[in-house]
């Protein structure tokens, strides 16, 4: 879980431009959920949990497992634990995100399945602009555990297509998520994998990637 915060007391030399939007400094709120992870599971797994999720490999980048436990009259998430091999936005990102869905007694599943990686930074201050990207984990992983509580609950009709079609099989990236990206500013491959880091799961994806680029670009922006 180590990493280098950078703090207040750095020289300052960078221009007051790059200082704008946390451009390179993590926020207090980001250090204070890396230093003192909230729901964090540091041994052995839950013994009891209603869905279990995962994205990601340790293999080629950040990994999140998470384990969420269901209050079923309510239809809320009223418990999410979790595990990150990743950096301190990571591990700050996937905090901050089991804080949101059970805060105020729980948040409804509705609701979870709609949660977005602009969500958690928004809670979180900001993220540097070279780490917005470990963000985008938690929501996926999130609604990756949510389905499983759908399929071990016997709700398969509740279960979400993530998108149409999946491009990145270690990550679960879609080309939905390839869409968003493009309409959030992306036009290149760097581009979107600095908001999705796709490819950096399944590398033999990337020429599909660049196609679904040109479409989507082609598609909105003529």
């Amino acid at each position: 879980m180590s990493t280098t915060i950078t703090t207040s007391h750095t020289p300052d030399v960078f221009s007051s431009h790059e200082r704008q939007g946390n451009a390179w400094v993590y926020t207090d709120i980001v250090k204070d959920h890396f230093f003192n992870p909230r729901n964090l599971v540091m041994d052995k797994p839950p013994e009891h949990y209603d869905g279990v999720g995962m994205v990601g490999s340790p293999a080629c980048g950040d990994a999140m497992k998470i384990w969420i436990t269901v209050d079923k009259k309510k239809d809320k998430i009223i418990e999410c634990k979790w595990q990150t091999f990743g950096c301190a936005s990571a591990i700050g990102s996937t905090s901050m995100m089991s804080v949101v869905v059970t805060e105020n007694g729980g948040m409804p599943i509705e609701e979870a399945l709609k949660l977005r990686p602009q969500d958690i930074m928004a809670r979180l201050g900001g993220l540097p602009v070279r780490k917005v990207h470990c963000s985008v984990l938690g929501d996926k992983a999130l609604r990756s555990a949510i389905n499983d509580y759908f399929r071990r609950s016997g709700q398969k009709e509740r279960i979400v297509d993530e998108g149409k079609k999946l491009v990145d099989k270690v990550l679960k990236i879609y080309d939905k998520d390839i869409e968003e990206a493009v309409l959030e500013g992306a036009r290149t491959v760097e581009d979107v994998q600095k908001k999705t880091k796709v490819g950096t799961g399944d590398p033999s994806c990337l020429p599909e990637v660049e196609q679904l680029i040109r479409f989507y670009i082609e598609k909105y922006y003529g």
